[in-house]
């Protein structure tokens, strides 16, 4: 097997960073050498990382990438391409497709089409609905990362609000439960209070009045009780309040079974880039005010948010427009979430090694990913070398998502990712991406 020595560069890895190099053999990371070591074995490439970081890949467990049935706007050869030119090697993908991922047949049928068209390594999460809990314990524990419920009304509409279903749903699962949290009933009636205000053509900037932090809390709050009910394991996405950390404990990953993810555009934004965004920053749940983003700033550092993901969900811009009720929900994230994080550290609201921690190694923790999310000898060389940068401003030309926009255009970067090998494969490469590769299926230790 070729044996590719990475080095002068940095690693990120496991708290630590330091000086160092890495040999890649075949898919696995042969070694992993600190400054001045040399391999134990003659290498047949070697790389410079001309002074970059050397991380572990990214493991993002919360995309949507519209495979089956929605792919006019994305599809999994497309938003691989993207991820990957992102740093981005393995993602976990929602079920509100179409068909939706709710029968055993859509689920395999997904992996199949996984195995076809995705650059990077991928696994699904089932959808749980009011009536399909009986085939939860049927859900390979190996192949499958989770269930995925939808405890509020999104894009999909795979609202599950039966109480008797939502207890049956934690009892019967094997797998993480993970949460979409949104009250309904609120939504509801802070919708028609502010129809009555504003009409049918309600601006964007009323959505997170709309979806506002009560209803993600009482959501939260129930969603929370139930797992501890039934001793479930529980995952609660997009935390988007100060209010629903206090649901959660300041534990490490493997001493609690609730854990929680915070997204990029809640990290990014807040309420008051509606007036320059518009429904571009529209999402489910909604992007709240200032004070909101600055708790989940502060809880990054912490072991109060485990993960950060993207809820990577293209639309077309056509599909964007009509104000708080009728423009879509969700935006193109993937491709520069790394980048995001990587410029929140630069500005010191996180530091590298947080950075790798939330991205890398506690998604393969939380889900108990086989061999990936570290930098470790025998492990899969799931492998990106980013570099600082003098500032570079993000232009459409950039984009590799099908919806050919991002929220984020017009922006400066002060990072480039510059090569990303997936199981030892370098399938981007400064710009030029290796299209005919095609990752594999997550395995899961449970």
């Amino acid at each position: 097997m070729k044996r590719i020595w990475i080095k002068g560069g940095t690693l990120v890895n496991e708290g630590e960073t330091f000086r160092g190099s890495l040999v890649i053999e075949g898919e696995k990371i042969a070694e992993v050498l600190q400054e001045g070591e040399i391999p134990a074995a003659p290498c047949e490439e070697e790389i410079n990382a001309c002074g970059g970081y050397i991380l572990p890949g990214v493991i993002d467990d919360h995309v949507h990438f519209r495979d089956p049935g929605l792919t006019y706007k994305a599809d999994m050869h497309t938003e691989s391409q993207a991820a990957v030119a992102g740093g981005v090697t393995s993602f976990m993908d929602m079920p509100n497709t179409d068909p939706q991922t709710t029968t055993l047949e859509a689920l395999k049928d997904k992996f199949r089409e996984a195995a076809g068209k995705s650059l990077i390594n991928y696994s699904f999460y089932f959808g749980a609905t009011n009536n399909n809990y009986e085939l939860l314990p049927e859900l390979e524990r190996e192949k499958v990362c989770g269930v995925k419920l939808f405890m509020g009304s999104s894009t999909g509409n795979m609202l599950v609000d039966n109480r008797e279903s939502l207890l049956r749903i934690f009892e019967k699962s094997n797998h993480i439960i993970a949460v979409h949290c949104e009250n309904q009933y609120i939504i509801d009636e802070n919708t028609a209070y502010l129809k009555n205000l504003y009409g049918e053509n309600m601006p964007v900037a009323m959505h997170p009045r709309i979806r506002s932090v009560e209803a993600c809390y009482e959501s939260s709050k129930v969603a929370v009780e139930l797992a501890k009910e039934t001793g479930s394991r529980l995952h609660l996405l997009h935390i988007t309040t100060g209010k629903e950390l206090e649901l959660l404990e300041d534990k490490p990953i493997g001493d609690k079974k609730i854990t929680a993810e915070v997204c990029i555009p809640h990290l990014v934004f807040t309420s008051y880039d509606y007036e320059k965004y518009g429904a571009r920053i529209k999402c489910n749940p909604a992007v709240k005010s200032a004070p909101n983003r600055e708790a989940l700033w502060q809880a990054l550092p912490t072991d109060l948010i485990d993960v950060v993901a993207t809820d990577h969900a293209p639309h077309l811009l056509s599909e964007k427009e009509g104000g708080a009720l009728k423009a879509v929900s969700g935006m193109p994230m993937i491709q520069f979430s790394l980048l995001s994080m990587l410029e929140l550290a630069s500005r010191g609201i996180s530091s590298l090694e947080n950075v790798v921690e939330k991205m890398c190694h506690n998604p393969a923790r939380l889900f108990g990913i086989r061999k990936k999310g570290f930098l470790r000898r025998g492990w899969d060389a799931d492998v990106v070398i980013v570099s600082p940068n003098m500032g570079w401003e993000l232009t459409a030309g950039d984009i590799l998502s099908k919806c050919g926009w991002s929220p984020l255009e017009g922006e400066t970067f002060h990072w480039k990712v510059n090569k990303t090998w997936v199981n030892g494969s370098l399938v981007y490469n400064e710009g030029a991406i290796d299209t005919a590769y095609r990752g594999q299926p997550l395995s899961f230790d449970r």
